[in-house]
């Protein structure tokens, strides 16, 4: 059968150890790149990845990567605004159901670390500050997305209770904030479990300093894991 347009070589083993030429789709290839580029960038970051390293470890010549791309800044833009749209998703979807302020704010701690775990490499390319200029894919972006959700459910919420709502913005900065920094700890540290972590987060959070728990634990019962995403194209 002969090739569609925007297929591309990429090699796979034959028997005996030489290898034989397989074709890809323009689409695969850009996915195949965009999963390179989240690992190199994860391990080694954007300045120490060159565009030689991407091609190589994709098994194509550095004219591919800049025809999908424009170039290692492109390809990197593209990794971090997917991951923070990954990211984004999750805390919209554990925000959106409603509840008491404590189980959203263990919501919020756990869809976090769940990132994490789930997603390592895409949350150390999103911890990283970015080097590209003009790219707005920053953590501290991102962070501020989310707070601007807190907000109106912190707003919601101190109306009702007499509090004023023009603090809604200084409260959901200071929380979301405390929880991504402690999420960038727990990266390396993964100790002790996500749900104690959380937990103990909340205990801060919640109770404050003067009111804080010995042992504290989650109210809300554990989520149900999302299903695998598909891949982005």
């Amino acid at each position: 059968m002969t090739p569609s347009v925007g297929e591309a070589d990429r090699t796979s083993p034959r028997a005996g150890g030489s290898r034989a030429r397989v074709r890809m789709t323009g689409a695969q290839r850009r996915q195949q790149l965009l999963d390179v580029g989240r690992e190199l960038f994860a391990q080694r970051g954007y300045e120490a990845t060159s565009i030689e390293e991407i091609a190589s470890r994709a098994d194509v010549s550095k004219p591919v990567v800049y025809e999908h791309f424009g170039g290692k800044e492109g390809l990197y833009a593209v990794v971090v605004d997917r991951e923070m749209q990954r990211l984004l998703d999750r805390f919209t979807s554990a925000l959106s159901s409603g509840g008491h302020p404590r189980e959203l704010l263990e919501r919020a701690a756990l869809v976090l670390l769940d990132y994490i775990e789930d997603e390592t490499d895409g949350f150390r390319v999103l911890s990283r500050d970015s080097p590209v200029v003009g790219t707005s894919g920053t953590f501290s972006s991102l962070i501020g997305q989310v707070a601007r959700k807190v907000e109106h459910i912190l707003a919601a919420q101190f109306s009702t209770t007499g509090y004023d709502p023009r603090l809604a913005e200084l409260y959901s900065q200071a929380l979301v904030g405390m929880v991504a920094l402690v999420g960038q700890w727990w990266l390396d540290t993964r100790q002790p479990d996500k749900r104690q972590v959380a937990a103990h987060l909340v205990n801060l959070a919640y109770n404050g300093l003067s009111g804080l728990e010995t042992r504290p634990q989650l109210v809300g019962r554990p989520r149900l894991a999302p299903s695998p995403e598909s891949p982005a194209t």
